[in-house]
């Protein structure tokens, strides 16, 4: 895949909504906040069928993605073909197809919390450790001053709440689509996908960490494995964007049957 210039937040033609956007996720985004949304959110009483949730991504735009301003369902199919064309093991395939699909929480979201369609910055984004001191590899760095975490000697420093070497499993990231998505899969009877399928899922947004190098204290042995899995999937997440459209009735008939391969064919509890 040709690798063009993505996630240039500095461009000239970057909306002032995508910077907008991660000054109130840097702000609001304290560990009691992500506690908050753990409890409010994982209660898994939404039964709602997979195709159904991809149908309702047709009316969410991610106001954080600079490369692309198209329907989110779209990213996801561009994402999976891309695995497709390079064939890629199934279980991969349906891993681009629904990674972002945890972006359904809009729908029982609120704006108080970031969590729906016009408040978006705990939803989208990308995330970070909370708990510990935010790293300059975050996107717009000279906003994690306003955080009020920051502020807070048990908060603010490199290993702040956590343990040397206690790894990224073993921490709380900002809260949006990746972990939501992860603890609904991981609630689902049904899921047979396999551990890489979870790490894929859980950290794709996790930039500061796969992408920028920070968190080194943090890490562990298993962690360098996730890395290599992470980064593997990070190039049909990032460099399969464009223009492209697609209609999900168009593919439906070759990602059902893997979908009920690894899903199962009943709902799912969000």
């Amino acid at each position: 895949m040709e690798e063009k210039t993505f996630r240039n937040y500095e461009a000239p033609d970057v909306s002032v909504a995508v910077k907008e956007h991660y000054r109130k996720m840097r702000t609001n985004q304290t560990l009691e906040y992500v506690q908050n949304m753990h409890k409010k959110y994982l209660k898994f009483d939404k039964p709602m069928d997979l195709w159904e949730a991809m149908r309702h991504l047709n009316k969410l735009i991610d106001v954080s993605d600079p490369d692309l301003d198209l329907p989110n369902i779209q990213h996801l199919i561009q994402s999976a073909e891309g695995l497709r064309a390079d064939g890629r093991p199934d279980w991969m395939q349906l891993t681009g197809l629904i990674h972002d699909l945890g972006k359904i929480m809009y729908m029982w979201g609120a704006d108080e919390d970031g969590t729906s369609q016009a408040e978006q910055w705990g939803l989208v984004g990308d995330v970070f450790i909370v708990g510990c001191k935010l790293p300059d590899s975050c996107v717009y760095p000279e906003f994690n001053a306003l955080n009020a975490d920051m502020s807070n000697p048990k908060y603010n420093t490199t290993l702040g709440i956590y343990e040397k070497g206690c790894g990224i499993d073993n921490v709380d990231l900002a809260w949006g689509h990746d972990e939501y998505l992860y603890q609904v899969l991981n609630n689902h009877k049904e899921n047979t996908l396999p551990e890489e399928a979870m790490v894929m899922i859980r950290y794709h947004s996790f930039y500061p960490w796969h992408t920028g190098g920070s968190y080194t204290e943090l890490l562990n042995e298993k962690d360098a494995k996730y890395l290599e899995i992470i980064r593997d999937f990070n190039k049909y997440d990032l460099y399969t964007k464009s223009p492209k459209l697609y209609n999900l009735d168009d593919v439906l008939e070759y990602y059902q049957p893997i979908a009920e391969k690894y899903l199962g064919k009943g709902p799912i509890y969000w």
